[in-house]
C-alpha cells in the first residue's frame, strides 16, 4: 500500500480532518473510567484490576509507536491508518467476547494488547505528514490532529454512559456496548484512510538536477537516541503524562470520592459529565497550548505546563475537597497541560532534530507514555486501595498521590531547563538520502506517461 501523493492543487487543509477521524476514534481510551465501575460490579474487580486494560493499552501504545515508527515513516500514513483501524476495532470485538463470557483476561488482551497496538500506530500515523504539510506552523498542525485524541472521550464518555444505561451494566450490556464501539469506530476511521495524502516535494531543484536539502537540523532516529536532548524530553513527557493520566484514568471515581461526605455528592451521571469536561480541556489544551508554542517557543510552554501544574495539584491537595468549583477548575487546567504536552512534543522534536525521521523519533519517545501509563494509574489506584483498607475515605484516599505528582512535575521542570540545541556532530550530511521515503519522481513520471 504505497503512500498516496497529493495531486496538483490539493488543499493541505484536507489532511487534518483525515487525522482527526483516526484520533477522535482512538481517543476513546480516555473514556475508559466510565467502564470501570460496571466492570468492577459485574466481575468483582478492584480498582487496580479494572485499570489493567487501560494500562496495557497505553503500554502497547508506546511500544508499538516505538517499534513501528520507522515502518510508518517508510510505508506512509494510509498503511498506518489501516493497521490502526484493524487493531483498534478488533480489540473492541475481542473485549465484547470477553465481557459476554465473563473472561476478564480476554478484555485485557483485546482492549489492552490488540487495541493498544492500534492506539500506537494510529497515534503517530499522521504526525510526520502534518509537519511536512505545515512546516510554517508545526505546533498548530500537530495540535489540530492530536486534539482529536484528547477530545475522543468528549464523544465516547456520554455515548458509553448512555449505552450502559440502555443496554444494562451487567456483562451482556457491557459486551453489547463494546460491540457497538468496535463496529462504529471501524466505519469512522475508514474515512481517514481514504482521505489522507502526502505532499509533493517542495524542495527547489539545483542546477545539477538534485534537490536542495531542507534547512535546519537533520538527525536520524538512531542518532537521536544517542543525544541527551532525547532523554531529557523523555523525562519531560513521562512526568507530565504521569501527572495527568493518574487523574484522567480515575476521574469518575475520584470526584465521587472527594465529595462523598459533603452535602452535594456527585452522581454517576455527573461523574461521567466530569470525564467529558476533562476531555474537552484535554482537547482544547492540545490545539490552544500547542499553537501558543509557535509564538513563545517550546521550552517556555513546557515551563508553563510543569510549573503551573505543581500549583494546580497543590490547590487540589489543600482546598479541593472544600470547593467543588475549585476542584473542577484545577483538574481542567491540569488536563489542558496534559493535552498540550502531547501536542507540543512533535514540534519540539522537529525544532531539535529536524523533519527527517521525526515520526520515528516521536514513536520512540512515546515509550515515555507507556511508562507513564503504568505509573500514573498504579500510583493513584494502589494508594487509594491501601488507604481504603486502612479505613480512610473521601479525599483522604488521594492525598499521598497528589504529593507524588507534584514531585514528578518538579523533576520534569528541571529536565526541560537542561534542554539545549543538538550538537552538529549528530547531524546527517545534507546529501544523505532519506531511507524509506516514497519514490515521488517515479510516481510523477507515471502520471505524465
Amino acid at each position: 500500500m504505497s503512500p498516496p501523493i497529493a495531486p496538483v492543487g490539493w488543499s493541505r487543509w484536507l489532511v487534518p480532518p483525515a487525522a482527526l477521524s483516526i484520533h477522535l476514534s482512538i481517543g476513546q481510551a480516555y473514556a475508559w473510567s466510565v467502564f470501570k465501575p460496571p466492570l468492577e460490579d459485574a466481575l468483582g474487580l478492584s480498582g487496580t484490576q479494572s485499570a489493567l486494560p487501560f494500562q496495557l493499552g497505553i503500554v502497547m501504545l508506546g511500544l508499538s509507536a516505538a517499534f513501528g515508527g520507522t515502518l510508518v515513516e517508510r510505508r506512509g500514513p494510509r498503511w498506518a491508518m489501516t493497521v490502526a483501524l484493524v487493531c483498534f476495532s478488533s480489540g473492541f470485538l475481542l473485549s465484547a467476547l470477553g465481557a459476554a463470557t465473563g473472561q476478564f483476561w480476554l478484555i485485557v488482551f483485546g482492549y489492552g494488547f490488540v487495541g493498544g497496538i492500534g492506539l500506537g500506530i494510529g497515534y503517530i500515523s499522521p504526525v510526520s505528514t502534518l509537519i511536512k504539510w505545515f512546516p510554517d506552523r508545526p505546533g498548530m498542525a500537530t495540535g489540530i490532529a492530536i486534539m482529536g485524541f484528547g477530545g475522543g472521550a468528549l464523544i465516547a464518555s456520554p455515548w458509553s454512559a448512555q449505552m450502559l444505561e440502555s443496554f444494562g451494566s451487567d456483562t451482556s450490556g457491557i459486551a453489547l456496548a463494546f460491540l457497538v464501539h468496535g463496529l462504529s469506530y471501524a466505519v469512522f476511521m475508514l474515512l481517514g484512510v481514504l482521505l489522507v495524502r502526502v505532499p509533493r516535494p517542495r524542495a527547489e531543484e539545483r542546477a545539477d538536477g538534485r534537490a536542495t536539502a531542507p534547512a535546519g537540523p537533520r538527525v536520524s532516529a538512531r542518532q537521536a537516541l544517542r543525544t541527551p536532548q532525547f532523554w531529557l524530553l523523555w523525562v519531560v513527557l513521562c512526568t507530565n503524562v504521569t501527572a495527568g493520566i493518574g487523574i484522567l484514568e480515575k476521574a469518575a471515581p475520584m470526584i465521587t470520592d472527594f465529595f462523598a461526605d459533603t452535602s452535594t455528592p456527585v452522581s454517576a451521571t455527573a461523574a461521567a459529565g466530569f470525564v467529558a469536561l476533562l476531555s474537552a480541556a484535554n482537547m482544547a489544551g492540545r490545539i490552544g497550548w500547542s499553537s501558543t508554542s509557535d509564538l513563545i517557543g517550546r521550552k517556555n510552554i513546557y515551563r508553563v505546563y510543569l510549573g503551573a501544574g505543581v500549583l494546580m495539584y497543590a490547590l487540589i491537595a489543600v482546598a479541593g475537597s472544600s470547593s467543588k468549583p475549585l476542584f473542577v477548575l484545577c483538574a481542567l487546567v491540569i488536563l489542558s497541560f496534559y493535552g498540550g504536552g502531547f501536542a507540543t512534543i512533535p514540534a519540539y522534536l522537529k525544532d531539535l532534530f529536524g523533519t527527517y525521521q521525526v515520526g520515528a523519533i516521536h514513536g520512540r519517545l512515546l515509550t515515555a507514555w507507556s511508562t507513564a501509563g503504568v505509573l500514573g494509574p498504579l500510583i493513584v489506584n494502589w494508594i487509594a486501595d491501601r488507604q481504603e483498607e486502612a479505613g480512610k475515605h473521601g479525599a483522604e484516599l488521594y492525598g499521598t498521590s497528589l504529593l507524588i505528582m507534584m514531585g514528578l512535575l518538579v523533576i520534569g521542570f528541571a529536565a526541560n531547563e537542561l534542554v539545549r540545541p543538538v550538537h552538529p556532530s549528530h547531524h546527517l550530511d545534507a546529501a544523505t538520502p532519506e531511507k524509506g521515503a516514497p519514490d515521488v519522481r517515479r510516481h510523477q513520471q507515471s502520471e505524465s506517461a
